[in-house]
């Protein structure tokens, strides 16, 4: 590794810190927490002095600290989504410390501001310059209702996500057409050494109380996360109670055809006792036959029916002191199929891969686990006013995929991945004089990462993959004269991966058996980033920015087929790429509108093609662009109407003269690029105790390129013609304990084929969607 970047990261960082630690001396400081009316800690509420054009928010915890205020007299104003916004008289002494405890008053309308915390420091949505959709746990629990799968609940709530495929993976469910990298707690769950496609569904939504959505490429949380992030932060006990629970029991299947109902339960308890809190969950799942729209069964292959889920999840919090916390959270995941029927290959734009009655060859594929275990320590001011985050994690991984004939002789592959990783994150505000207001963001990200895929008879297909990953970074935010906020940040990565030696499979016609001598590959370099938004007009709240990401390129697949004799000679440099965005968010009386438009390049991409029958990697220049807006409007008290478009497009520059629009030149295939996508919604919650929602959903059109002249396509290449989907959910609250929830998936029971069946081009994945599916559960609190 190479520490010349390191080093000079190091340098910068030392001269910036003591300024940090030490700015605030003489003046004083308001410190606190808040909480609701149940005494329940309130995570990112905002707190401000107008006066002084001071801001901040609590931490996970609730509380909060402003430093820097000079002696006097001021009003406090605290606000968060919710709640009613309250303001309290506080007088400061020099030199001393105010402590304020605020209790926030429910409300039944939702406040336009809602804040984030996946930039590692909780910030109002409203001074954040970037794209981000966060789904609550009411938004959560609404599209549960309808289908447990997260790749389902995604899709239909963040613009620029490609859609769900209705299977266990979900390739070419890119975000703004490049890579996503999906977090649970911070803890990686992709896996972009060799990309296994398996990381969405990686939890399930029973235990998730929020996900953030940062669009656009990001360097926060380190390699992989081209076309940004998604982080699932997963539920706490604090609740109030010292002991309570949830039940829910569940049926699902199709309306038409036999052998289709399955069940779910959910189980969970949580509480708080004194200084200790719980929440213990488990899940399990099983479903039933999927058919389509027309009674046939579905084709099994990577299909999401006749399969069994289980999760596992524990949270155990404690206050060491009041200014001091450590959590410990574990989760277990696990999705096997094991199905009666075989794939009967269907006949591209014909007539539908279909399931048939047989028994599979092989092992029952699906993931057979995925743990995640993270140990989290916060401390409040532990010098001066920094605040300091840090964490150890863990997370083992393994998947088996379906029987490929690719091989020689057959065969299935597995997808194993272990990360073990630390982060050191500390926060330290500051003010230049009265009209800046400044928090500096610094701290160290150490990963390791083993990954590889071998077929299930112990034949190696990508050998192991052992890379180290230093990560130092700062980031920097100034509020200027309250209302303009502007952000940049800096990242050193410091990465090696060591390969042993190996030798290439024998694939079906004949090709491979090379032996290539390993050794270890070294990345370096900076990525940066910065932005601005201003947020003194609600009518008006623009922001600008421009990011980079660093990630390096998918090893794992250059490997499997390298033609070379050493790891030297092989294409493996990195991905960096450039994004540019600009948008703004509008509230004009009771409507409220977003859009954003971006832009995003890379002198080195990863266009997906097949060649003689395998998969490698174009790598060329790549221009990315598209634009998103969503809107939403109460029409009348308890109606609420809204919703989203989205359209992206890529190019890739293969003669290389920067145009991307010579005769030589490409689109980027439907496996990065996905159709635009149309989304409205009804909600409507005028009956007292009872909620509604009807979801529609339109995928347009693709279609770029030429057929192989036999009907078929090379993979991503096939036409992807438009089609609609509508879904309901209706839940209803009996009384505080008792509720009844109705689902049910494609309303109108359309015979449709998903975008992926269409863009893969061949008869063997031409495979219809899910016909009308209901989903009727009953839960009980306690």
């Amino acid at each position: 590794m190479k520490l010349k970047p390191l080093l000079l990261f190091v340098a910068f960082f030392a001269c910036v810190l003591p300024w940090n630690l030490f700015a605030q001396t003489g003046k004083g400081t308001i410190s606190g927490i808040v909480t609701d009316s149940l005494n329940q800690n309130i995570p990112f509420s905002n707190i401000s002095i107008k006066k002084l054009n001071l801001k901040t928010s609590s931490d996970k915890n609730g509380k909060f600290t402003l430093a820097g205020i000079p002696a006097g007299n001021y009003t406090l104003s605290i606000s968060m989504t919710g709640y009613e916004k309250q303001q309290k008289e506080v007088s400061i002494a020099a030199g001393g410390t105010t402590e304020v405890n605020v209790v926030l008053k429910e409300q039944q309308a939702d406040l336009s501001e809602v804040v984030v915390s996946a930039s590692r420091r909780a910030e109002s949505l409203s001074q954040t310059p970037s794209s981000v959709t966060i789904l609550t746990a009411k938004d959560i629990s609404t599209q549960s209702i309808i289908s447990p799968n997260l790749a389902n609940i995604l899709s239909y709530s963040v613009p620029g996500l490609g859609m769900a495929t209705n299977q266990t993976g979900n390739s070419g469910q890119t975000l703004r057409g490049r890579n996503v990298l999906v977090l649970i707690d911070g803890i990686p769950q992709s896996t972009p050494l060799r990309a296994g496609g398996r990381d969405i569904r990686s939890i399930d939504p029973s235990v998730i109380e929020r996900v953030e959505v940062i669009k656009g490429a990001t360097a926060i949380y380190g390699n992989g996360a081209e076309g940004g992030l998604i982080n699932y932060i997963t539920k706490k006990g604090n609740s109030g109670k010292t002991f309570g629970g949830y039940s829910q029991i569940g049926l699902s299947g199709n309306t038409k055809g036999d052998s289709t109902i399955g069940y779910r339960a959910t189980q969970q308890f949580y509480g708080k006792l004194k200084k200790f809190d719980y929440l213990l969950s488990g899940m399990y799942e099983k479903t039933g036959v999927y058919r389509d729209a027309k009674g046939v069964v579905i084709s099994p292959e990577y299909g999401l029916g006749e399969t069994k889920s289980y999760n596992g999840y524990v949270k155990l919090g404690y206050d060491i002191t009041e200014k001091q916390r450590l959590d410990l959270m574990y989760n277990y995941f696990s999705s096997r199929q094991d199905s009666r029927y075989v794939t009967k290959a269907g006949v591209y734009n014909v007539s539908p891969a279909i399931g048939v009655r047989g028994e599979r060859p092989g092992v029952d594929e699906g993931t057979r686990f995925n743990h995640n275990a993270n140990l989290q320590y916060t401390n409040q001011k532990i010098i001066g006013n920094t605040d300091l985050t840090a964490n150890v994690y863990y997370q083992d991984f393994y998947t088996i995929y379906s029987n490929s004939a690719s091989f020689a002789g057959g065969g299935q592959s597995a997808l194993l991945s272990t990360k073990k990783g630390a982060r050191l994150n500390l926060n330290t505000p500051f003010s230049l004089n009265e009209d800046v207001l400044m928090q500096v963001n610094y701290g160290l990200d150490l990963l390791n990462d083993k990954t590889a895929q071998n077929l299930v008879d112990g034949r190696v297909w990508v050998p192991t993959m052992n890379m180290w990953n230093v990560a130092p970074y700062v980031q920097a935010s100034a509020n200027i004269l309250r209302d303009l906020t502007i952000k940049a940040g800096l990242r050193s990565e410091n990465m090696n991966i060591k390969v042993d030696d190996f030798t290439t499979l024998l694939d079906s016609k004949g090709k491979g058996n090379i032996a290539v001598k390993g050794g270890t590959l070294n990345y370096n370099d900076f990525v940066f980033n910065a932005g601005a938004r201003y947020s003194a007009w609600k009518v008006f709240n623009p922001f600008i920015s421009y990011a980079q990401s660093f990630s390096v390129f998918e090893v794992g697949r250059v490997l499997r087929v390298a033609q070379a004799n050493t790891l030297a000679q092989l294409e493996t440099k990195p991905i960096i790429v450039n994004n540019y965005e600009a948008g703004f968010s509008s509230t004009l009386g009771k409507l409220n509108l977003s859009a954003a438009y971006y832009l995003s390049t890379s002198k080195l991409g990863a266009n997906l093609l097949e060649i003689d029958g395998r998969y490698i990697s174009q790598r060329i220049p790549e221009r990315v662009y598209g634009f998103e807006i969503q809107a939403d409007y109460p029409v009348i008290d308890g109606l609420l109407i809204g919703g989203n478009y989205a359209q992206v497009e890529g190019k890739g520059d293969v003669d290389d003269d920067g145009k991307f629009d010579g005769p030589t030149d490409v689109y980027l295939n439907t496996t990065r690029i996905p159709p635009s996508k149309t989304t409205v919604y009804l909600k409507y919650s005028g009956i007292k105790n009872l909620n509604l929602d009807l979801n529609w959903m339109r995928v347009g059109s693709r279609d770029h390129f030429k057929g192989k002249g036999d009907g078929t396509y090379l993979i991503g290449e096939g036409p992807v013609k438009a089609y609609d989907l509508f879904n309901f959910a209706a839940a209803y609250k009996v009384n505080q304990a008792l509720n009844f929830n109705l689902g049910i998936e494609n309303l109108l029971n359309k015979n449709y084929y998903p975008a992926i069946s269409q863009f893969y081009g061949s008869g063997i994945n031409y495979v219809r969607g899910n016909g009308r599916r209901f989903n009727l559960a009953v839960g009980y609190a306690f």
